[in-house]
């Protein structure tokens, strides 16, 4: 996927995330979080020791992400290209479910999953999409 066929899907076929995305990117803008930017994707840092969250073409994470968090959440912005419309069905709402459900089963009580985070193939496939494209297309949009 070329740089220009990543925004088109994103801002056609992948605009209801995106929509999402604006409206929160706003509101940090508003409350004065500074914009970064990594891979194709705008982020901002919000709080601290929960990973991310990715909105389209706008992500947020903690006060320290690592490049694995940033790669991973910009490759859902990949995904979000590839599977549009029904991306928040297929991906962003399990998501959503399997991370809390984890938390509040297992490391809320001190255990620890029986399977890697990245063992669902949504998951695998964003960590895999996101360093793949932060290599090829380096920082920048």
């Amino acid at each position: 996927m070329t740089k220009k066929q990543f925004y088109t899907l994103n801002l056609t076929w992948g605009i209801l995330l995106n929509i999402v995305g604006f409206m929160t990117a706003l509101v940090m803008l508003f409350t004065g979080h500074k914009p970064k930017i990594h891979g194709g994707c705008i982020y901002f840092k919000v709080g601290k020791n929960w990973g991310g969250v990715n909105l389209g073409l706008v992500f947020l994470t903690d006060d320290s992400p690592s490049e694995h968090t940033k790669n991973h959440e910009f490759g859902h912005a990949i995904q979000n290209a590839k599977y549009g419309l029904l991306m928040p069905f297929i991906v962003s709402i399990p998501s959503a479910v399997r991370y809390w459900y984890r938390e509040i089963v297992y490391y809320h009580k001190g255990k620890e999953p029986p399977t890697d985070y990245y063992s669902i193939w949504f998951e695998g496939e964003a960590t895999k999409l996101g360093n793949e494209y932060t290599k090829k297309w380096k920082d920048g949009i």
